[in-house]
């Protein structure tokens, strides 16, 4: 199944996972701080950090270090999650990837397996607000393969700044909108979780973007700057063919709309309430136009039935 991740434009680093780590120790030494390299500059919350450079024998073991504790929910697996960070490999006093200086949080769920299994593993169970330092071996990073300048077997350590925490509903809630046109695809108007029914007619599509509700809920309206967590099913208007769904994995998506270049599903989104069920058609015009993009046939109109969560 195509997977819709590929239209969003995200950092290099957070992209993928390795297996689990084992139990042994790192060492300690007079430029460490608990086994993990000293913040240098920059250690309060907020403030750009630097990292010394790590010393002796890095933690064969996940280690976290909280450099200074908030007052917030303490995070756990479901959770979205707004953080600022940066992050240097073990053996290199220069960072390789930092939110600070893009001046974007990165957003993620916690747990989903968006991120690194240091990432999921160091953050859950930390209060918002706090700011944590994570020395990640390679079984919990890139492990043999690296990433880009990551090179193989890295051990990474990352400063992080929890900015916000929130829970995920299940589902969409609202009040029913009449679906009472028949050119248009019909959507299920459950709300226990699991993936509502996407039927598309057998007509020709529309040649202009169709954004309507499903269930209207009376959240507050999204705005172009927002990043919403989504969950949602798509499909081929030519065959009525689903070629991606969150269902199928139980992990909603993130979509930062400042980076996401599906314009139809973008455009789609803006101005609908937060807790509501869209239906989303997108015209080639406003999906892929005459390009072939992840195996989806050139010319093809798009349909999306688009719970939104919440936002960040």
């Amino acid at each position: 199944m195509r997977r819709l991740a590929g239209l969003l434009v995200v950092p290099l680093l957070l992209l993928s996972t390795a297996a689990c780590g084992s139990d042994d120790k790192g060492s300690d030494s007079a430029s460490m701080k608990n086994g993990l390299p000293a913040i240098t500059a920059g250690e309060k919350f907020g403030e750009k950090p630097t990292l010394a450079k790590g010393e002796g024998d890095p933690p064969k073991e996940l280690k976290v270090n909280v450099i200074s504790e908030g007052k917030g929910a303490v995070t756990k697996k479901g959770d979205a999650l707004q953080v600022n960070y940066l992050g240097q490999a073990w053996d290199s006093d220069k960072p390789f990837d930092n939110s600070f200086d893009r001046g974007q949080p990165f957003d993620l769920t916690l747990g989903a397996g968006q991120v690194i299994k240091g990432w999921d593993q160091g953050l859950e169970g930390q209060k918002v607000g706090s700011r944590i330092e994570i020395g990640i071996p390679p079984e919990l990073g890139y492990g043999a393969q690296g990433q880009g300048d990551i090179k193989p077997n890295a051990t990474l350590v990352f400063v992080v700044d929890i900015l916000k925490a929130v829970t995920i509903p299940k589902s969409a809630t609202g009040t029913e909108v009449a679906q009472d046109n028949k050119d248009l695809p019909k959507v299920g108007t459950n709300t226990d979780g699991k993936q509502p029914s996407l039927t598309v007619p057998k007509t020709d599509p529309p040649t202009k973007l169709v954004s309507n509700y499903v269930l209207e809920s009376k959240g507050e309206a999204v705005k172009a700057t927002d990043t919403v967590v989504v969950n949602y099913v798509a499909a081929l208007w030519k065959d009525g063919k689903v070629f991606d769904s969150t269902y199928t994995t139980g992990k909603p998506a993130n979509f930062p709309l400042a980076n996401l270049t599906l314009k139809g599903l973008k455009d789609g989104l803006v101005g609908k309430k937060i807790g509501s069920r869209v239906l989303i058609v997108a015209p080639p015009s406003e999906a892929f136009g005459n390009e072939e993009k992840q195996g989806i046939p050139k010319n093809s109109t798009l349909v999306f039935a688009v719970d939104i969560l919440t936002k960040m």
